[in-house]
């Protein structure tokens, strides 16, 4: 019970919303500044909380932007990518003995990605900075069936976080 309270408390107290990818977000910057990109004006970063249970699982998803991902609390949390070089994984949590989690990760623009949290009753809190700013039009879901035939070795963590 005491996670659960802890969610429910950072849900209330950082005003986190569900996202549409999965888990609770809530946006915390928007630079005044803005930039041309291909795709048009964006702000030159935005800022986000990002809450994930181990109940939900971000999808897999792209945006245009790098993305980089800072871990506050809870359990370590899993950012798997799809790519040329298959399923990876980045481990984002406190400096691990074997060297695998770091507090910091970057996922690069157009990059497809996901993720998960590792322990079971459990959840990560943590922000993500989104460079050119991050715009919903920049936002693309993706689904199992799509990534499966783009990445049919890779199907069991497609079928997880589609």
């Amino acid at each position: 019970m005491i996670v659960t309270d802890r969610i429910a408390f950072l849900v209330e107290k950082l005003r986190l919303s569900p996202h549409p990818e999965g888990g609770f977000y809530s946006e915390t910057y928007r630079s005044e500044e803005r930039i041309p990109t291909d795709s048009g004006k964006r702000n030159l970063s935005t800022a986000i909380y990002f809450l994930l249970t181990s109940e939900s699982v971000s999808k897999f998803h792209r945006i245009k932007s790098d993305e980089l991902w800072f871990f506050h609390e809870g359990s370590n949390l899993t950012v798997h990518t799809l790519s040329g070089l298959g399923h990876q994984r980045l481990s984002l949590g406190p400096p691990s003995i074997n060297g695998k989690a770091f507090p910091q990760h970057l996922v690069a623009a157009n990059t497809i990605f996901g993720s998960s949290v590792d322990e079971p009753d459990s959840y990560a809190l943590v922000s993500c900075v989104v460079s050119p700013g991050f715009d919903f039009a920049d936002f693309e879901l993706f689904g199992e069936k799509e990534l499966a035939e783009l990445f049919p070795n890779s199907s069991e963590i497609i079928k997880k976080l589609t």
